[in-house]
């Protein structure tokens, strides 16, 4: 029996087959046998048709392999390294070394569309430094021989005389901004910094690939510093900011957050209900109407407004998301100021915590409503406030004050040349991310860590629960640098050791925070697939045939091996992991039960029985767990004489107890 983890599942997010999928969605006569079909899609879309010559848009060479290279998917792994972490068991924060491209394809399945916020810091193509060599026929072996041994990568200088200087730098840039649009969430924004050298090509393949009408604001920052320029000393920087889709901001307003006193009581009244009506969900549905109904239309505690659907997962919006109570509500009425009737609501509900600050809203005038409650209202305002007013494009940022901070945490010396401010970090995050949200922000250039920084300084002086996600190419530092004198061998030693000292900075001077700021963070560092690939080459028939029996690599622990499966199926990289001892084998559960895996050798159907007590165990103490349970085995664990009767009875054991998806890797 074959129940081997498919090779579709080995791999990371199939990202031709989601654009195609989503063009089904729009336009489904196009798609046929699973294929699109252009002269239809064409016919749709007008039959109006231009030349290359006239169409306006920026071309180079290699652009169409950078495109290309977005769309390939990456067979690698992220290497958990627990001794360069930081509280492991409790952080929700990641620092992940190695290639941002290869990375940011692993990231495809685990954060589509979750993160809030992106801010990088990319090279400037200055003509300096140029660490990113692409090798768009396999990144990953050409990223992991470039590092060898020591896990640092040196620089090689580009010059503004090379005729594809500009082409170079674009072919880095533009499948990275690609791969991270599917990672913002519908309501994200990106942020890039930027100077002269490159700004005006940035801003084009960002029009490309986020759409010229999603383009925010060009901010310019005054560094306030001079430099050795013979015409014009110029002391300014860009950063250009890009909404994932404006129109969702436009069409859905602005949307409450829950408070935990209501989710709680509706929780509770659903599993009630559920259990009384036997899971009829109308009747649930009719139940759970009642008791908000009966709910004082002034308490700002008033649990839940109305629902689209209600089954074993509970209330939720039927929108693709159905997650729940994040995703699904509460969702507070408004009355018409005229008819006095509940307004129409926007899909995800008004955003903010409490009717209350809906009412003060309404109050100073700044809700527009239609002439009844059939038109949604609309709000008179700002899509962001910051200190009560929108955020200026002319910023001030004192180059020479983030230095002298950032050396003063390495106790004066300089290790890293010209660092972020952290001050202007905190500004865009608070100006995207309210202190209530803990939403993720990602910076897959992360260079000194300065978002790091920046995250958890705004949490201890919000009480805020942001997240962060870091990616660092391990780049060497140079042979006679004050940080190789220190004893940094790349940047990424830089990165992690300022997040563990700024942290402990911080701790000691926010004393009020101290028991929930999170200042640790989990290392991953890029690797090949713990999983030996097919070697096709005949000469080596006899190893490629042992390696098909034995197929995990010997090095590799079984930590390795579980982020593997953690990642390639989907869950987050800080998903919580707990240790289980069953029929003498250890059995890992991942988050609430998504994922139990046993990954020992000598399997045996006693081990199945106790996995499938084990989930009954784990549903009865959690009545909230609505997911499925997926059940994963090394394969080699059924390697013996009576392997496939055990394999086989195993599969019918844990069906027995619900489980009906278990595949062995």
């Amino acid at each position: 029996m074959d129940i081997k983890l498919s090779t579709e599942e080995g791999l990371s997010l199939d990202l031709v087959q989601d654009n195609i999928s989503q063009l089904g969605q729009l336009f489904p006569e196009v798609i046929k046998e699973g294929k699109v079909d252009f002269e239809a899609l064409h016919d749709l879309l007008g039959s109006y048709q231009d030349t290359a010559e006239e169409r306006y848009c920026l071309n180079w060479a290699g652009k169409a392999d950078a495109r290309r290279e977005a769309q390939k998917r990456c067979s690698g792994t992220l290497r958990p390294c627990f001794n360069e972490s930081k509280d492991w068991d409790s952080t929700e924060n990641v620092y992940i070394e190695g290639d941002n491209l290869e990375v940011l394809k692993l990231l495809q399945k685990g954060y589509h569309g979750c993160i809030k916020m992106i801010y990088i810091d990319p090279p400037y193509n200055t003509g300096k430094d140029f660490v990113y060599k692409d090798n768009y026929k396999d990144n990953l072996e050409n990223y992991l021989k470039q590092i060898g041994e020591d896990r640092s990568l040196s620089t090689k200088a580009l010059s503004d005389s090379d005729g594809r200087f500009h082409s170079k730098w674009l072919n880095m840039m533009y499948p990275r901004l690609k791969l991270a649009r599917n990672l913002l969430s519908e309501d994200g924004v990106i942020f890039i910094s930027i100077d002269d050298s490159e700004v005006d090509n940035l801003r084009k393949i960002c029009d490309e690939i986020f759409g010229s009408t999603n383009f925010m604001a060009c901010l310019v920052y005054d560094k306030n510093r001079k430099n050795d320029a013979k015409f014009i000393s110029v002391g300014h920087e860009y950063m250009l900011a890009y909404f994932k889709d404006l129109a969702y901001y436009k069409e859905n307003g602005l949307v409450f957050r829950e408070s935990k006193e209501g989710v709680d009581l509706v929780r509770d009244e659903f599993n009630r209900l559920r259990k009384l009506y036997n899971d009829d969900w109308g009747k649930v549905n009719k139940g759970l109407k009642e008791l908000y109904s009966s709910w004082p239309d002034d308490d700002e505690k008033k649990p839940l407004a109305r629902f689209t659907k209600v089954d074993e997962k509970g209330p939720y919006r039927d929108d693709g998301n159905i997650s729940w109570p994040g995703g699904g509500g509460p969702k507070y009425t408004v009355l018409h100021p005229v008819t006095k009737k509940p307004c129409k609501c926007p899909d995800a509900g008004w955003r903010f915590p409490t009717p209350k600050r809906m009412k003060e809203q309404i109050d100073q005038g700044r809700v527009v409503f239609g002439e009844d409650e059939t038109t949604l209202p609309r709000i008179r305002r700002n899509l962001f406030e910051y200190d009560k007013q929108v955020m200026r494009s002319v910023r001030f940022s004192y180059a020479q004050t983030a230095t002298q901070e950032f050396n003063k945490i390495f106790d004066g010396k300089r290790v890293f040349e010209n660092p972020k401010s952290v001050t202007d970090i905190k500004d865009i995050i608070q100006y995207i991310i309210p202190a209530y949200e803990s939403d993720i922000i990602l910076d897959f250039f992360s260079g000194s860590a300065t978002t790091a920084h920046a995250v958890m300084q705004l949490n201890a002086e919000t009480q805020g629960k942001r997240q962060y996600i870091l990616v660092q190419l391990p780049e060497a530092t140079g042979e006679k640098s004050v940080a190789r004198k220190q004893g940094f061998k790349n940047l990424c030693e830089i990165g992690k050791e300022r997040i563990r000292r700024a942290g402990k900075i911080i701790k000691e001077t926010s004393p009020l925070t101290t028991q929930d700021l999170d200042t640790g963070f989990r290392v991953y560092k890029l690797d090949s697939s713990n999983v030996m690939a097919w070697d096709s080459n005949p000469d080596h028939l006899e190893d490629a045939l042992q390696q098909s029996l034995f197929n995990i690599k010997t090095e590799r622990s079984d930590y390795d091996l579980l982020y593997e499966l953690i990642m390639k199926l989907g869950l987050s990289l800080t998903s919580k992991i707990t240790e289980h001892e069953i029929a003498k084998k250890k059995v890992y559960v991942v988050g609430e039960g998504e994922l139990i895996a046993c990954l020992a050798d000598d399997l045996t159907k006693d081990l199945a029985d106790g996995i499938g007590k084990l989930w009954e165990q784990i549903k009865q103490d959690d009545a909230n767990i609505y997911s499925k349970c997926r059940v994963v085995f090394k394969d080699t664990g059924f390697y013996g004489e009576n392997g496939d009767e055990v394999k086989s009875n195993s599969i019918l054991i844990l069906k027995q107890y619900g489980i009906d998806n278990v595949v062995t890797v």
